[in-house]
């Protein structure tokens, strides 16, 4: 079906490119005859279809740009074929009148690449060594950042200021009489003139921000007022921000003065609210000013490719905690040998790196639980209601591509059926946000699962909540997003964004858990309780459909373990062509579960479990399962969470000690960024996107 969905879009984009061409051929032909009002025709469509694609289609025009056609060239010759047309029209003097507009129109290109230059200089300063947020850094001369049409936007800048100065010798070439020309083309050399001096103004020292030094030096400053103690480092790509986000909460609860460390400058603005402070050092070489800090610790939810830098500073020690715990191969990764300590949730994960043997020795393995879980409501036992909902959660199709991570290809359409053919049966579907970004088949199997539901909506009906429960929930929306998000202008650039996420106002975190309390009752109220939903976007939250669940059908991945913390049933999908007795054995997390062949067969006698219709054999099992996967209950996760916190700080405040009394000089870590690192740092800043384009972003 996408690739269905996707022919009629290419049909369209190629027909834009046709058409492109066929108006240049146009506008050359009806020049050459001369044929004045096709060539005038002609010549006006194709600015106008190029300045439409370029702010529509911008992706297309890029393809042009890479076979070096791009909008200079494009605008350059559309701009000589005008001049062709005018030399052949009659009633105009070739040397008299149109020799001073080519000049007049060669200084418009001029003043484009004088304010091309300009803007390059602009976003240089305007670049900074690092990035931050809630923290105070007007000291640092912030400032809002200029037009994005002059500072960031070339092509639309060049084709926009050129409209007057083709609209005028379009005019010339109809009416014979160039003073139209002069007037269109005196219009443009005003716009491009007069834009760049306006950009060139942020290059006075009003508007300039401090030099790398002297921003690091309020680094420093800042960091000896602040005195941080414990970290959460993070890198990653622009999907992968969920990880970091899952452990925000419990960042906000640690014992000691907490810090957020990125390295990416996107996402900065990818992090969920918070009141902690953040800082982005996109450069290895900055980021070494957290070594002579109070700094004692770092936190680490993933592992990436610039992990291995921040674990060059000896002063800091670290602590791997995961973005979740499965019996994946990626839950014990042999990466995790590079931490100091690797903090996992209870034994289950512990005797997983033992067997798994890759080289993390166990007296390195701490059992600190999942802080995260508490707002997940324990089991109440069967209750008498006329629907049972279900939730469908599958994960994604993995790096590798293999048929056994996900159930979505193979069972997902299955159990779907299976499901909805229970007229009891309220099917809440949240697929992982990642489901077909590798593999085709699973983002086309994840469609007609949306569409079945989609459609066996049609044939149920009932009582529906009222206007006022839509009203509720669109006012909770806007509370909860004012709370959660910063509106940009379109022109914000970074330092824009920096200046305007300083210091928070203080207790956002509890007005924000206060909101979104407040959200997701309203969410589940707007809905009436037999329409099955498909919920894809990052509200409501996972642990709220959790809340909300009878029962959960899942992958093996994350999403079971913290389940367990429910207590309630689930089943797990076994796609991976094991045996149901080897799936269980290579498998501990599912060793509580109804196991699901890609048939879905057993899902009526699962049903009838959770409904108290047939006994439900793994009760005692999920117990037992519960505390092997996610530790005791007591003392609360977050308590043993803190405790890890204050030994792994002792073990850096002994060290320092150490170092100190024998009177050694730490050996600084590299602060140059090696080859290797500056091609991945290129590569980096080349494939994020640009910020500057979005018109809100959450802070």
């Amino acid at each position: 079906m996408p690739s269905a969905g996707l022919a009629p879009r290419r049909i369209v984009q190629l027909s834009a490119l046709l058409a492109m061409f066929a108006l240049f051929v146009a506008q050359l032909v009806s020049a050459s005859l001369p044929n004045v009002p096709v060539f005038v025709a002609a010549s006006a469509a194709g600015l106008a279809l190029d300045t439409y694609l370029q702010y529509r289609q911008p992706g297309l025009l890029s393809l042009l740009a890479k076979v070096r056609f791009d909008v200079t060239v494009r605008q350059l010759l559309r701009d000589m074929l005008i001049f062709v047309g005018l030399l052949r029209v009659d009633g105009i003097d070739p040397t008299g009148e149109q020799a001073p507009l080519l000049f007049a129109l060669l200084a418009v290109y001029v003043l484009h690449f004088g304010c091309q230059a300009a803007a390059v200089l602009v976003r240089r300063t305007r670049t900074l060594p690092i990035l931050t947020r809630n923290i105070d850094a007007s000291a640092l001369r912030l400032s809002a950042a200029p037009p994005r049409i002059l500072a960031r936007r070339p092509s639309h800048r060049l084709l926009a200021f050129s409209i007057p100065a083709t609209a005028g010798l379009l005019i010339t070439a109809a009416t014979t009489d160039a003073y139209w020309g002069g007037i269109g083309i005196g219009l443009s050399i005003a716009l491009f003139g007069g834009g760049t001096l306006y950009l060139a103004t942020w290059l006075l020292p009003g508007k300039r921000s401090l030099s790398e030094a002297k921003v690091m030096e309020w680094l420093d400053k800042w960091l000896a007022e602040y005195k941080p103690t414990v970290a959460m480092y993070f890198s990653g790509g622009t999907t992968s921000a969920y990880q970091a986000n899952m452990w925000l909460s419990t960042l906000a609860d640690v014992d000691g003065k907490p810090l957020i460390v990125l390295r990416e400058r996107f996402m900065v603005n990818k992090i969920d609210a918070t009141d902690v402070p953040i800082i982005c050092f996109p450069k290895v070489a900055t980021m070494f000013s957290l070594e002579n800090s109070t700094l004692k610790m770092m936190l680490h939810p993933a592992n990436a490719a610039k992990t291995s830098q921040v674990l060059r500073i000896p002063t800091i020690k670290h602590a791997f905690i995961n973005h979740g715990e499965s019996d994946k191969l990626s839950s014990c990764n042999p990466y995790a040998k590079a931490y100091d300590e690797v903090w996992v949730a209870g034994p289950a994960a512990r005797d997983r790196y033992q067997l798994a043997d890759v080289g993390v020795e166990d007296k390195d393995v701490v059992e600190v639980g999942r802080p995260q879980l508490s707002p997940i409501r324990t089991a109440s036992g069967p209750a008498e209601k006329p629907f049972t909902t279900v939730l469908y959660a599958p994960t994604w199709e993995g790096w590798d591509g293999n048929p056994g991570n996900t159930s979505v290809i193979l069972a997902g359409e299955n159990i779907v059926r299976h499901l909805l053919a229970d007229d009891r049966v309220r099917l809440v579907y949240k697929p992982h946000p990642m489901t077909g970004s590798q593999v085709p088949a699973a983002g086309a199997a994840n469609e007609r699962i949306m569409a079945m539901i989609r459609e066996a909506n049609t044939r149920r009906s009932g009582a529906r909540p009222g206007p006022a429960a839509a009203a509720e929930l669109v006012r909770r929306t806007a509370e909860l997003d004012k709370l959660t998000s910063t509106a940009f202008r379109t022109s914000a650039d970074d330092m824009e964004k920096m200046l305007l996420q300083g210091s928070p106002d203080g207790g956002r975190q509890a007005a924000v858990a206060e909101a979104t309390a407040a959200w997701e009752q309203a969410y589940w109220a707007s809905f009436p309780e037999w329409e099955h939903l498909v919920v894809t976007d990052a509200r409501p939250a996972i642990f709220t459909c959790f809340n909300q669940a009878d029962v959960l059908v899942s992958d093996v991945s994350s999403v079971v373990s913290d389940w367990l913390a429910s207590e309630k049933p689930y089943a797990v999908a076994n796609t991976s062509g094991l045996t149901e007795a080897e799936f269980r054995a290579g498998f501990p997390t599912v060793s509580a579960a109804t196991i699901l062949a890609p048939d879905a067969q057993d899902v009526p006698a699962l049903l009838a479990a959770v409904r108290g219709e047939a006994d439900d054999v793994y009760s005692e099992a999920r117990l037992e399962l519960k505390e092997q996967l996610l530790g005791p209950t007591d003392p609360p996760s977050i308590d043993r969470f803190n405790g890890a916190v204050r030994a792994l700080c002792e073990r850096a405040d002994e060290r320092r000690a150490r170092m100190a009394a024998r009177g050694d000089t730490e050996i600084p870590a590299q602060r140059e960024d090696s080859v290797e690192e500056q091609v991945a740092d290129a590569i980096a800043s080349e494939a994020a996107p640009e910020s500057e384009d979005a018109d809100a972003l959450t802070p």
